[in-house]
């Protein structure tokens, strides 16, 4: 499964699901694209995207990277440092035994 099918296939739904974008207060944004770090004299590093930040009451709570199946668990950390959550969506940890 590639990214996209991620997406589509589990990480919407399970969204969806939860109440995110329909309980008041609650929106989810995707395809971010993040300023980069401040580096000094008016300088950033490279900018980011990452696939969704939830959002509640206007506080970002977390970022959700999706990533095809055949990467690892870990992979996508580096994107998502600077939010006050990661949470990064595997193909197999969305399907129950």
């Amino acid at each position: 499964m590639n990214e996209a099918e991620t997406r589509a296939k589990l990480i919407d739904p399970a969204l969806k699901a939860a109440g995110w974008g329909a309980i008041e207060g609650s929106r989810v944004r995707r395809e971010v694209i993040t300023l980069g770090r401040l580096q000094g004299a008016g300088k950033r590093s490279q900018q980011d995207i990452t696939d969704y930040v939830l959002i509640y009451r206007g506080q970002k709570l977390a970022v959700i990277e999706a990533k095809r199946s055949d990467l690892a668990d870990t992979e996508g950390v580096g994107q998502a440092i600077h939010p006050p959550a990661l949470v990064i969506i595997h193909p197999t940890s969305l399907i129950s035994s």
